[in-house]
């Protein structure tokens, strides 16, 4: 059976869920839901969070698109649809993205379908095109980009 959490103890559980690592109000809701929390009691335990600064949507979406930028180098077309699934804003998203230099981004792109690149096996120019095409894509970068890099690299 579920343990049954006071207002009290679920307020602390949360401190510490939001403490050791940034959460959205989404993943924060979700939570307290599967802690059978009643709704009267989410909202009191959300304020509490958002007025201790526990919970800060804008340094989620800030810390979130730089670490999938970073670590799993995500375009920005991936990035923002990410946070929209966790119902981001459209402000606190261009905030967001405005943390990515734009020369870092260039880079990263190019680095990234260099190494995919150099592990494509395919012999066939144009299937060879499509495969790098496919992964850049998948990982959100804008379609414009993927083209013009794979032109610079597949002549």
């Amino acid at each position: 059976m579920n343990k049954a959490y006071t207002l009290q103890e679920a307020t602390t559980k949360m401190e510490k869920y939001c403490a050791y690592q940034e959460r959205c109000h989404k993943e924060v809701v979700e939570k307290l839901r599967s802690m059978r929390m009643i709704p009267q009691a989410i909202d009191k335990i959300v304020v509490h969070l958002i007025e201790g600064n526990y919970l800060n949507e804008e340094r989620f979406a800030q810390s979130f698109a730089r670490g999938k930028f970073n670590i799993k180098n995500w375009g920005r077309k991936r990035i923002v649809r990410e946070l929209k699934i966790r119902n981001i804003s459209t402000y606190n998203i261009n905030t967001a993205l405005s943390e990515i230099e734009d020369r870092a981004y260039y880079k990263t792109l190019d680095n990234l379908a260099q190494k995919r690149l150099s592990q494509i096996t395919e012999k066939n120019p144009q299937k060879k095109r499509k495969k790098l095409a496919d992964y850049l894509l998948y990982r959100g970068w804008e379609s414009h980009l993927v083209y013009e890099k794979i032109k610079e690299l597949i002549p």
